[in-house]
């Protein structure tokens, strides 16, 4: 009888009391099943978070976990998609004892169920590099109804969700703890902008009425002015957008009060996980009532128009130039 690898080992321990769809044949096979709802698309999506870029090596496992699943289950919530399963593949470095991934394994079961999400199976590799986790989400939408970028129209009303800047100035505070006191943040709001460059909060409980009600829609993971003007150049229109509109948190609202400046960190750093959609009017009143009986909230900050890119003026009428409208890798 052929002795399990050490390999096969960490996958029974840790990851197949994850695999509860059956499907996912106990992550026993090279592969698993999943079959769409009938009159069902699939939706698919996949991000990779790696160590030194999304997360830092000394954060804690389950929450690199969490973040891992939570900014796939992100695009499938700005899709109006019901998540199905994921399939995970991980590099982990020499220093991921089996500590490590227990904590993370916790942190990935917690959210697969709370989210609805299982583990359909994936790949356990070695690396000298940084940890590194590659995870592709499914979803399932109506046949035809998946939200798309390109359906935004001039005279729709510009919506997003949550609050926007928190991630970016959490990652400068996660950088330079000196930041909060420079800041002048208070310990609570300190912990709220680390919180929130950490552990996202993906609006899959909107994903419904975004479905039903958005004409375009995509998540805020690398800015909102960058990420508004993707929606813009597919759908082939302008957004006009009303900076002193856009939603911040308490935090965020004292980090800006002590340098006006991180106003452009705020709109185009990234790491929000929020949801920006399109609206027609008449649609509107419908999905703001949705997102409160869903306890989302949910902000209008500007409108479509002919044109293309995206224009952001502050409450004097001032256009607010960017050295770059989002954050990139490359």
């Amino acid at each position: 009888m052929r002795r399990p690898s050490g390999e096969d080992r960490l996958i029974a321990r840790f990851f197949r009391p994850l695999a509860t769809h059956p499907g996912a044949l106990g992550l026993s096979d090279d592969a698993a099943t999943l079959t769409p709802p009938p009159g069902s698309d699939l939706v698919l999506t996949t991000d990779a978070v790696v160590g030194g870029q999304h997360f830092f090596p000394d954060d804690p496992p389950d929450l690199i976990a969490k973040k891992a699943l939570r900014v796939n289950l992100s695009d499938l919530a700005a899709k109006g998609a019901r998540p199905a399963g994921f399939v995970l593949s991980l590099a982990l470095p020499p220093t991921a004892d089996e500590s490590w991934l227990e904590a993370f394994a916790h942190g990935l079961g917690a959210d697969a169920q709370a989210y609805g999400c299982p583990l359909l199976g994936g790949d356990t590799t070695r690396t000298d590099g940084p940890a590194t986790i590659t995870i592709t989400a499914i979803g399932t939408v109506p046949t035809g109804a998946m939200v798309r970028r390109g359906g935004a129209r001039p005279g729709d009303r510009v919506v997003v969700t949550g609050t926007i800047g928190d991630g970016a100035l959490g990652l400068h505070v996660r950088r330079d703890p000196q930041t909060a006191a420079r800041w002048r943040l208070d310990r609570q709001q300190r912990q709220h902008l680390l919180r929130r460059y950490l552990v996202p909060q993906p609006r899959n409980a909107l994903a419904e009425a975004l479905r039903q009600h958005a004409s375009a829609a995509m998540d805020v993971s690398d800015g909102l002015a960058g990420d508004l003007a993707k929606v813009c150049a597919v759908s082939g229109v302008r957004a006009d957008v009303e900076a002193e509109r856009v939603p911040l948190s308490d935090a965020a609202r004292a980090a800006l009060a002590s340098e006006p400046a991180l106003i452009e960190m705020a709109l185009t750093g990234g790491d929000d996980y929020e949801v920006v959609a399109t609206v027609p009017p008449v649609a509107t009143a419908a999905l703001v009532a949705a997102a409160k009986a869903a306890g989302v909230a949910l902000t209008e900050i500007g409108s479509i128009a002919v044109g293309s890119g995206v224009d952001f003026r502050d409450q004097a009428g001032n256009a607010l130039l960017f050295k770059q409208l989002s954050f990139s890798h490359f």
